[in-house]
């Protein structure tokens, strides 16, 4: 018997047994997108703008729970930390009074806490490990409440629509929940809900946030390049779209889209559904799989976690670099592995988005570090906004080093080691370096997936891989590249001392395992420690 092959594999790379087709151009809920997009960015301004008094009472409950916090911290932990010569103790327990506060604040403050909790590597992982405890303490609504707003936005009766719906969530974020539910029709899906205060309150705690970052600048020891106001901004940004579930849903499409058309059919994007998708509530086709982390039951399932952990990769680089979009939120509570082999990818409401100019810029810092010219990257890195227009590249490359042989930091003293990352820090933030929203997505993706590297291919070969993803990218879009950004990657070998410079290893290492990388940072950090302990 010959299998149907679903219709609207042509626009979206969807599952094989559809509950339902989609059609793009026949969904109500997608008209105006764009429009309304770009309306709720330019709300941004407004809630960030800077007041002279403080935006209302809130910032008052605001301030009182982050000033504790920082109180607290620096009566206790920062002062226990000094006499002990062991600063960890100091991140530690800032981070855990931080995210205390975070959670009494409620939906919006977890929310922040949720994404830095995925920033490993652009935050300490004091701070990171603490705040992912966020990730599973929100309260669920009321099942009343629930049926409420699904009820309101959908204008019918929960019975009238669904035959099942489970009072239970199958999971409760900061901004909205799940339940899995199966329609009159027949068809499982889940319905996302958002909470129906959040829209109001996130506006109220913007405006707070916004107030209050400018106050904290050099207070806080977590805060990275990405400082309290920056990251505020950021964080608007981002937050603002996931408010409305008609972006979401048009996310969705974009993203299959484009695996549609680069072929990557190792990726499944949910389908939403093609009329029940408001402001407040989706309906989506229900996927399911093994959880990212599960190596052992894909194992037994005959499923290539090598192959898994590669495809994420490739359609992450494609959908940036060739389509200027690209899910901005990997972590391992959105993503399933379905049993054949293929990744289920959950979640839109952060989406990275390019326009023209910036999709090529990402294109020349991919070329850039595949041929290994440092020059091409940091013009990249100008014009998608981490350094200033103005610029001078030729004394940044003097500035950093760039120019001279790579040192091995795992040869460094602590000392050396702690002056050349304080020295590097004060230079870039003297340039005017910066951390704009969607290069942050980026980078947190790539963190993510360097992490999926450590559970699912801990053995492969690093430089290995780099130059089969280079090949793969020239054999399938190397005339496009070509045309895009001058640099002809068909007559340009690979040079990898790039990317050994970045990991710190001399050029004459031919190969590294993440096993091997991850002994190389246990080493650094086991060396900072005695340092510090010596220190007292």
């Amino acid at each position: 018997m010959t299998s149907v092959i679903p219709a609207d594999l042509a626009v979206g790379a969807f599952s094989s047994e559809p509950p339902w087709l989609i059609d793009p151009d026949a969904l109500v809920w997608r008209s105006g997108s764009a429009q309304r997009r770009n309306a709720t960015q330019a709300q941004v301004p407004r809630l960030l703008r800077r007041r002279v008094l403080p935006p209302g009472r809130r910032v008052v409950k605001v301030a009182f729970r982050l000033g504790g916090a920082l109180a607290g911290w620096y009566l206790v932990e920062r002062r226990r930390a000094r006499s002990a010569g062991e600063p960890e103790i100091s991140r530690a327990g800032l981070s855990r009074r931080l995210r205390k506060a975070f959670q009494s604040l409620g939906p919006t403050y977890i929310k922040l806490g949720q994404i830095l909790s995925s920033g490993e590597g652009l935050f300490p992982p004091e701070l990171v490990n603490e705040f992912r405890l966020l990730r599973d303490r929100v309260p669920p609504e009321t099942f009343d409440t629930v049926r409420s707003v699904v009820e309101e936005d959908l204008g019918a009766t929960l019975e009238e629509v669904f035959s099942f719906f489970d009072r239970r969530p199958l999971a409760a974020a900061s901004i909205a929940q799940v339940h899995a539910a199966r329609l009159l029709s027949g068809e499982n899906v889940v319905v996302k809900v958002q909470r129906p205060s959040v829209s109001p309150n996130v506006r109220e705690d913007l405006a707070a946030m916004s107030w209050i970052a400018p106050h904290l600048i050099g207070r806080i020891p977590v805060a990275s390049l990405a400082n309290p106001p920056a990251l505020v901004e950021l964080f608007a940004e981002t937050i603002v779209e996931e408010l409305d579930f008609r972006l979401e849903a048009d996310n969705m499409l974009d993203v299959a889209a484009v695996f549609a058309a680069t072929e990557q059919r190792h990726v499944v994007v949910p389908r939403p559904h093609p009329q029940l998708v408001t402001r407040r509530v989706l309906v989506m086709e229900r996927l399911s799989g093994f959880t990212f982390d599960d190596v052992e039951g894909m194992s037994a399932a005959g499923i290539d976690t090598t192959e898994v952990v590669r495809a994420l990769m490739i359609s992450f680089l494609e959908g940036a670099t060739l389509y200027g979009v690209f899910h901005g939120d990997l972590h391992g509570g959105n993503l399933f592995v379905q049993p054949d082999g293929r990744v289920a990818l959950l979640d839109y409401g952060i989406t990275g988005r390019l326009d023209q100019p910036r999709r090529l810029a990402f294109l020349r810092l991919l070329m850039g570090g595949t041929i290994n010219d440092p020059k091409m990257q940091l013009s990249a890195l100008r014009d998608l906004g981490a350094l200033p227009a103005d610029t001078d590249l030729d004394a940044v490359m003097v500035d950093l080093g760039i120019d001279q042989p790579v040192r091995d930091p795992t040869k460094m003293s602590p000392e050396e080691l702690l002056s050349e990352i304080r020295d590097i820090t004060r230079k870039l933030l003297a340039y005017g370096a910066k951390l704009p929203k969607v290069l942050m997505l980026y980078v947190k993706d790539l963190l993510f997936i360097d992490g999926a590297l450590a559970t699912l291919a801990p053995d492969l070969d690093l430089f290995e891989e780099v130059t089969r993803i280079a090949l793969y990218f020239t054999a399938r879009h190397g005339e496009r590249i070509a045309a895009e950004v001058g640099v002809d990657p068909r007559a340009t070998a690979v040079d990898l001392d790039g990317l050994r410079a970045s990991l710190g290893v001399p050029s004459e290492v031919e190969s590294m395992s993440y096993r091997d990388l991850q002994e190389r940072r246990q080493l650094i950090r086991k060396r900072m420690r005695d340092h510090h302990r010596s220190k007292r």
